[in-house]
């Protein structure tokens, strides 16, 4: 019984946690548009943000909240919230978008009752940047094709009105954005999925940054033509058009775009690509440095190799026996006074910069640690380096070169009167008669 009981609390805990993660519905923003023809001839488009609900259910469902426009997802081979599962409701934001077809009118393949669609764009973004997907909402029309560019003449939407829609494509991210190091390798995730079996898709990956736009990997599903590399198809049979860098350059830094198309619909995710290398922190002293009271002695830190630009030092100097002391311990004094060298631009195109001062050696300053920190955004915490300055008072080193003298002195008595006591002695011995 006890067991019987374990396993049901056991399930129920279970089953409550999978229902928290079936989002029912979400608060979205609809961009709605507006467009017409001004007073010069141009056409022009004006936006108009409005309350909208994605709700999940079925056909016939009442709106969660009957005083927005409801866009009524129902069931279909795509399940939009399994692209993003294990998040909460108020990490997500939602906006839709009308789609234009612009006048291509291509029946889509999933049996409905009307032929005419129209097509509205759901993009969901995790608060922190943790992915974005792109969803394709289709809502069946009895009406007609429209002889123009869709566009031109979008239906009116009634402020709480209700639109039964399914999932038709759907694109997803989990790198947004991407911090990568030189020479690593990096795969750029982009998944996909469609609501119907043998679609023709074409997956293109393009690299662009500062206007110059490059083709990496293309792949049409019907024809089997492929170009360039990156892209496992085996994987992309499977929705997977992830793409991977195997060495990463500083010209690798960009935008990586995943597109994916099939008539009428065209969608892509955009992917930052930043270069970030931590600099390599070294200073131009051991780990104790020993000078005499007044000596002056040029101290660096260096940071060589870093990227992007702009780092960060602190010189200080605290008591060794304070920087110890985790409670009631004085707080290193900075320096002040810190030279900084111009940027060396190296050949890999990273930077490396010095951070100097000229020490005036001082008793006061005798055994005290001196500090360089460098901050810089590819590290979670500042690289410190650190020394021991060591004073050595001169009086000191005159005691010990004036007893040096003193011993060598000495030494050099007894040498002289040593020789002079044996050449008397020898002197003694040839004297005697035999």
């Amino acid at each position: 019984m006890c067991l019987m009981l374990k396993i049901l609390v056991y399930l129920y805990l279970y089953t409550g946690v999978l229902c928290a993660h079936q989002i029912p519905w979400l608060p979205c923003r609809f961009t709605d548009e507006h467009v017409f023809v001004n007073e010069e001839g141009h056409t022009e488009t004006q936006h108009i943000h409005r309350d909208a609900m994605l709700q999940f259910g079925q056909t016939g469902d009442a709106p969660v909240n009957p005083d927005a426009i409801t866009f009524l997802l129902t069931g279909s081979k795509l399940d939009l919230r399994r692209y993003v599962e294990a998040v909460n409701a108020d990490q997500l934001e939602c906006e839709i978008r009308r789609y234009s077809t612009e006048g291509l009118f291509i029946r889509w393949p999933v049996q409905a009752p009307q032929d005419y669609n129209h097509w509205f764009s759901c993009t969901l973004r995790h608060s922190e940047g943790l992915f974005t997907v792109t969803a394709f909402l289709r809502h069946p029309s009895d009406q007609h094709p429209p002889g123009e560019q869709d566009y031109r003449s979008w239906p009116a939407i009634a402020d709480r009105e209700t639109l039964t829609t399914t999932v038709a494509m759907v694109i997803k991210t989990q790198s947004p954005a991407v911090k990568a190091g030189l020479g690593s390798q990096m795969k750029l995730h982009c998944q996909f999925g469609i609501d119907h079996r043998g679609p023709n898709v074409t997956v293109e990956w393009h690299w662009q940054q500062r206007g110059e736009r490059k083709k990496l990997f293309g792949h049409t599903s019907r024809s089997g033509k492929t170009e360039g590399t990156g892209v496992g198809l085996k994987a992309l049979a499977g929705g997977d058009a992830s793409y991977t860098l195997p060495f990463t350059k500083m010209s690798s830094e960009g935008t990586y775009i995943c597109s994916v198309a099939v008539n009428p619909l065209f969608v892509s995710l955009d992917i930052n690509l930043h270069v970030e290398e931590p600099p390599r922190v070294s200073l131009n002293v051991g780990p104790t440095l020993s000078l005499q009271e007044g000596e002056e002695q040029k101290v660096v830190c260096e940071a060589q190799g870093y990227y992007p630009l702009d780092v960060e030092f602190v010189w200080s100097k605290q008591d060794p026996a304070a920087s110890g002391q985790r409670v009631g311990a004085p707080l290193p004094e900075n320096l002040e006074n810190i030279l900084l060298s111009s940027h060396k631009h190296n050949r890999d195109k990273t930077y490396t910069v010095l951070a100097f001062f000229y020490l005036q050696a001082s008793l006061r300053d005798s055994g005290r640690q001196f500090t360089c920190s460098v901050s810089h955004q590819s590290l979670r915490m500042p690289i410190r380096k650190s020394f021991i300055l060591n004073i050595e008072d001169p009086v000191s080193w005159m005691f010990y070169l004036t007893g040096g003298f003193t011993v060598v002195a000495l030494l050099a008595f007894l040498f002289v009167m040593l020789r002079y006591l044996y050449s008397a002695r020898q002197r003694s011995v040839r004297r005697k008669p035999y």
